[in-house]
């Protein structure tokens, strides 16, 4: 037990001034003794001829908070250079994105079956966690986590194509735009022929239609189900989906999404730059 009861609280800055005394001792040939580490001396800060455990705590804490400020930098410097590279860094709004938004509320929607619109839902096969051998396709189950991606697969499986929509057992539907393999428990809606973003906007429609709670262990969500679905989209004056508006809508979204995440990186930076120059 230490004599003083606040070493516990510096013990990093005690631990560091201990290794530094007994740095002679760094060779593997050359190693304390017992009696050696009790009669060595260590430097420690004082005040007033007593140890000065305040100026300690604050420089460790001082240290820590400039380690953790230099990391965040290196995420944020991460982040940044990830939104320029995948286009991202462009947030600033057109003109037909802002009148979209503004427009939102005067939208035309109309119920749509999700058969009519995209021909029949199919699904995958299932394949045992035993059976899986690694490779490099992803392979999707119902869940949440991970997305629904159980694991990365080498078996000759159906391929899916990219730019598609999942509906798992429970009635959860997510985006891929990425092609992948699938168990019986996924129906795959054929959006392949929406560009992206409006394939987005019907897979957000499919997962409010579907996700209502109606589907569980006991009831699962199957391809048959996915035809039957009918979902709400904005209505074109020809009466079809309005897939470009949906286009529009979801491009706005996701500029206002990244808008706010380039202010938090650069707000964020700007705080790290001043506790480092400090």
């Amino acid at each position: 037990m230490p004599l003083y009861e606040r070493f516990k609280d510096v013990s990093l800055f005690i631990t560091s001034a201990i290794n530094s005394a007994l740095y002679t001792y760094k060779s593997a040939y050359v190693y304390p003794t017992l009696d050696n580490v009790k009669k060595q001396v260590i430097q420690l800060p004082t005040k007033n001829s007593e140890i000065d455990f305040d100026f300690m705590e604050s420089f460790i804490a001082e240290l820590e908070a400039e380690r953790i400020a230099e990391l965040e930098a290196e995420r944020i410097a991460e982040l940044s250079a990830y939104l320029k590279v995948s286009g991202l860094d462009n947030y600033e709004l057109s003109k037909e994105e802002e009148k979209t938004l503004v427009d939102y509320g005067s939208f035309h929607w109309d119920s749509f079956n999700v058969e009519a619109l995209f021909g029949k839902s199919t699904r995958g096969k299932r394949l045992k966690g035993d059976d899986r051998i690694p490779g490099m396709l992803p392979f999707v189950t119902a869940g949440e986590a991970n997305e629904g991606i159980s694991a990365f697969i080498g078996n000759k499986v159906k391929v899916f194509d990219k730019n598609t929509t999942t509906i798992d057992m429970f009635g959860s539907a997510k985006y891929r735009n990425y092609q992948y393999g699938g168990d019986d428990h996924v129906a795959v809606v054929h959006t392949e022929a929406l560009p992206m973003k409006a394939a987005i906007f019907v897979t957000s429609a499919c997962h409010k239609a579907a996700h209502t709670g109606k589907f569980d262990y006991g009831h699962n969500f199957y391809a048959k189900d996915a035809d039957a679905l009918d979902i709400m989209l904005p209505k074109a004056a020809d009466g079809q989906p309005d897939y470009e508006t949906m286009e529009t809508l979801i491009s706005a979204v996701q500029k206002l999404v990244i808008k706010d995440v380039a202010q938090f990186t650069n707000e964020k930076i700007d705080a790290t730059k001043r506790i480092v120059s400090k």
